[in-house]
């Protein structure tokens, strides 16, 4: 082996020894030191044991001071509660003691009041000679016929002071009304004089064994009556436009001289035909007159076969017209549709041209044609309103049947059947009779005012109020009439005596 190498080994060994030495003496050394170590954290862990324990028990001490003190404290707050609620439980018993003895003394004293009551009402009712019940009955009956009266008294004053404002305003509209319109009004007859030039005209009016009257009347659907006027023939028919028709007719015969049942037929013809174009011509007249527009041919040519018809010998044409005028007017007055006003007025009496072809009321038929010819849902109901059939809808309704009555009850406007006028006298009569308390009716002023006369002692001045409001409801619904009738309640008292 080289030297070398075992030089190297030698030393390599002696390294080896060495590091062995280090190691077992490195292993001591950490033994030791770990077990010093172990020793001291085990004092150190002692230590911080017994301190912690110390911590503890002072903690554990104050809390057990610092809960004896609240209980201290408690205990004394509870004492003194419990003697206060000690002393309230006293109070309320010596003051339930104290309502004891007062509602004691109330029931006796409410005895002692009841039998002094009942004392009392004993000899009230013997004095009154009314038992208890009776005499609460009684003053039952005095407050309410009291408070009847007051409400009567008060109703009373109520209405005049309506009355008077709501007559006020209605004169001053309906006056305003009537200043701006003047139309004339005649009473239309069921005949017509034709004139003649000479009495000799009469034979020819005749003709040979009278064809020609019979031609005439045959052909017209008239009567022509001639007598003994002078230089006049009559033309009776209650239908107007028939009446109409033979009166031209016969006008233009006798103009024309050729008088025979040919040529009578031939001018009746075209008379017919004349008038059916005048009576459209009327009805445009009309419409253009009172200012109505778009309304439809047909209800334009049946407004002017109104021209044709009456009611109580007015002309219908001319008082519709003039009821249109009138409502217009006045719902201008009122800030309403005056157009809507002036159609419902022109058309309100339309039924009447088609009462005799058709069945049912002019009421009925003119709501029909109304309807079927679309005008306005309150023009319907200004017809079918205007004789109170239905509820008025709008307050238009109510002016067109104000303008009706205005236009119906001018003097001379109107003519009425004797026969028909001393009914109305007497239903009115008989009406106001009917009723308790009454003793006499008069129906005066051509039966515009109902005097009815009642007794004192059975009609106070409350109930003689409510009175004539029942009798004048009864009328409306009872009587047909112009207008308006008055009801006035006459009572009169009357203290008589006798100085000696």
């Amino acid at each position: 082996m080289p030297h070398w190498l075992s030089l190297i080994a030698a030393v390599l060994a002696g390294a080896l020894a060495a590091g062995t030495a280090i190691f077992i003496v490195g292993r001591r050394l950490w033994r030791r030191a770990a077990a010093a170590a172990t020793r001291e954290g085990e004092r150190l862990l002692e230590e911080a044991r017994q301190r912690l324990t110390l911590a503890a028990k002072e903690e554990l001490i104050q809390a057990r001071e610092s809960l004896e003190r609240d209980l201290s404290h408690r205990r004394v707050d509870l004492d003194k509660r419990e003697a206060a609620l000690e002393q309230g439980a006293a109070a309320h018993e010596e003051r339930a003691r104290g309502l004891q003895d007062r509602d004691q003394r109330l029931q006796d004293r409410e005895r002692v009041i009841a039998g002094q009551e009942q004392e009392v009402r004993t000899r009230l009712e013997r004095i009154a000679g009314l038992s208890a019940q009776e005499a609460k009955e009684e003053l039952m009956r005095r407050l309410e016929e009291e408070a009847r009266s007051e409400a009567a008294a008060t109703l009373r004053d109520i209405r005049e002071q309506a009355r008077k404002n709501s007559e006020r305003e209605a004169k001053k509209i309906v006056a305003l009304a009537i200043q701006r319109i003047a139309v004339e009004h005649t009473a239309e007859s069921t005949v017509a004089a034709v004139a003649l030039p000479s009495d000799d005209m009469k034979g020819r009016i005749i003709g040979r064994e009278g064809r020609n009257i019979r031609a005439f009347e045959a052909a017209t659907g008239v009567d022509v009556i001639i007598d003994d006027t002078p230089d006049t023939v009559v033309v009776s028919c209650f239908d107007p436009v028939r009446r109409a028709v033979g009166k031209i007719a016969l006008e233009r015969l006798i103009a024309d001289g050729r008088i025979h049942p040919g040529r009578i037929e031939e001018i009746v013809h075209k008379v017919q035909e004349e008038i059916e174009t005048g009576i459209v011509e009327a009805g445009e007249a009309a419409i253009y007159e009172t200012g109505i527009r778009g309304m439809h041919p047909e209800l334009v040519r049946l407004v002017g076969r109104m021209k044709y018809r009456t009611s109580y010998g007015q002309n219908i044409l001319e008082h519709s017209k003039e009821v249109a005028w009138l409502a217009g007017m006045m719902a201008g007055e009122l800030r309403l549709d005056t157009q809507l006003a002036k159609r419902g007025g022109l058309l309100h009496d339309v039924g009447k041209v088609l009462t005799h072809e058709h069945d049912g009321t002019h009421v009925q038929l003119g709501i029909e044609m109304a309807t079927k010819y679309g005008e306005h849902p309150i023009v319907i109901n200004c017809i079918a309103a205007h004789h109170d059939d239905v509820p008025h809808g709008s307050p238009i309704s109510v002016i067109v049947q104000a303008a009706d009555a205005v236009s119906g009850a001018r003097p001379g406007a109107r003519r009425e059947a004797f026969e028909t006028y001393m009914k109305r006298m007497s239903d009115l009569e008989r009406i106001a009779g009917e009723f308790p308390g009454v003793e006499k009716v008069f129906a005066i002023q051509a039966g515009r005012e109902v005097r009815v006369v009642v007794s004192p002692s059975a009609i106070d001045d409350g109930a003689a109020t409510d009175l004539a409001e029942r009798i004048a409801r009864r009328i409306e619904q009872d009587v047909q009439y112009p207008g308006q009738i008055k009801v006035v309640v006459v009572r009169e008292t009357r203290a008589v005596n006798v100085a000696k």
